[in-house]
């Protein structure tokens, strides 16, 4: 199972004795920042985590799974993420 917001929230809430409001209002900061980082095409780099990058796609020839139909897809952006070695190193134990 996924680790969800809220579960983020009530974390942060038993870790610091925060209310669950200011907890909230700390992770929704925390995105709205890296949301807004990532949408100015910056990368956001977070120590002992890893980096979340903003890469260009270009046009590309693909197919339509459903009809098999030929389309092109426009050119778009994605985020990608790449951990960090300690992240890795962390996973692995």
């Amino acid at each position: 199972m996924a680790l969800t917001k809220i579960q983020i929230v009530e974390s942060i809430q038993s870790q610091t004795g925060f209310s669950k409001n200011n907890s909230l209002e700390i992770v929704e900061n925390l995105l709205e920042i890296i949301k807004s980082t990532l949408a100015s095409g910056e990368d956001v780099l977070i120590s002992n985590f890893g980096k979340f990058c903003v890469r260009e796609k270009k046009e590309r020839r693909s197919r339509n799974p459903a009809t098999g139909d030929e389309m092109m897809l426009a050119p778009r952006k994605v985020v990608t993420f790449k951990c960090s070695g300690k992240l890795k190193d962390k996973i692995n134990e």
